[in-house]
């Protein structure tokens, strides 16, 4: 943790022990911002010069709306969208980018507002929903959605919400929003009390009139449609995300592969041959008589209000 994190963490106990709402108060701004972005890697770069660029308009979480950066590659009649995680960006699948090119696919991917090339300050997970809407409302149903770590928690949310995709692969992806929340009240080490009031806070700002939005944010408690096949890829030493978290998802989706990986981590595992394979051979199987797609029924997201700068 960086000084600013733990100085700021430092300040949230204190106001927290006078007053947990005051705690919440100084956190809740952190819950949403973003480190500056990690850069293109070298063996990244060639992959992202060959991708057509354009942009989506969302809405952003501070609904002020933010251009979001898009790249394109092949031109295939299958699309496959890719959801970074995060403090991610795009070029992360550089490597899956060009497996699924060679294999006919139309591949998009976005860097989220304040990640990548991206502009903005602050994002949450109702900022990927949007953009998969607009991009779901330039290519049409999509043949598969990836997703790494919190694009991964998104893909899901999304896919049981509504957004048209007929195959699913997350990699290193938690299981709900709740993990992240306990995850940032571990980094800061504040009090339990001013957890509830963050959790509350959380749900008032970013889901109003919603009773628990954290059962719309979880893959546990609102699990895919049955109709869409479910690739589930963790390594068992992932420092970031748990690898139990692979576990809880596979217990709501019964129908889901688990693939297992070793010392690769939390984002190495996103070039690893055994990874590219599986996701390419989840991509072309014939589903299973018990996936058998079903008609997706269109689900409202909830909407965020507006956020302070």
């Amino acid at each position: 943790m960086n000084l600013a994190l733990t100085a700021a963490g430092a300040t949230i106990r204190g106001l927290g022990a006078v007053s947990p709402g005051w705690g919440a108060t100084l956190a809740m701004p952190l819950f949403g911002s973003v480190a500056a972005p990690r850069p293109v890697q070298a063996d990244e770069e060639a992959t992202m010069w060959l991708a057509r660029r354009r942009t989506v308009r969302i809405d952003g979480v501070q609904r002020r709306g933010v251009e979001v950066d898009t790249y394109e590659w092949g031109s295939g009649p299958r699309t496959v969208v890719l959801a970074h995680g995060w403090n991610g960006r795009a070029s992360q699948f550089a490597a899956l980018v060009r497996e699924l090119v060679a294999a006919g696919y139309r591949v998009v991917a976005f860097d989220a507002p304040a990640h990548g090339s991206s502009a903005g300050r602050r994002t949450y997970l109702v900022d990927w929903l949007d953009t998969f809407s607009a991009l779901q409302e330039r290519h049409g149903a999509f043949d598969a959605m990836v997703g790494h770590s919190f694009g991964g928690l998104a893909t899901l949310v999304g896919v049981a919400g509504g957004t048209d995709a007929a195959r699913v692969v997350t990699i290193a992806a938690p299981a709900d929003a709740d993990l992240l929340l306990t995850q940032f009240q571990g980094m800061l080490r504040y009090s339990d009390a001013v957890s509830a009031r963050m959790r509350e806070r959380f749900a008032s700002r970013y889901f109003p009139g919603q009773a628990d939005p954290f059962a719309w944010l979880s893959s546990v408690r609102r699990p895919l449609p049955g109709g869409v096949p479910l690739l589930v890829i963790h390594d068992d030493g992932d420092r970031m995300v748990p690898y139990a978290e692979a576990g809880r998802i596979m217990s709501a989706n019964p129908n889901a592969r688990l693939l297992t990986t070793t010392a690769l981590g939390h984002s190495r595992l996103l070039a690893a041959d055994a990874v590219l394979d599986a996701v390419l051979e989840h991509l072309e199987a014939s589903p299973s008589p018990e996936m058998t797609r079903t008609p997706k029924v269109a689900v409202d997201r909830l909407a965020p209000v507006p956020v302070a700068a």
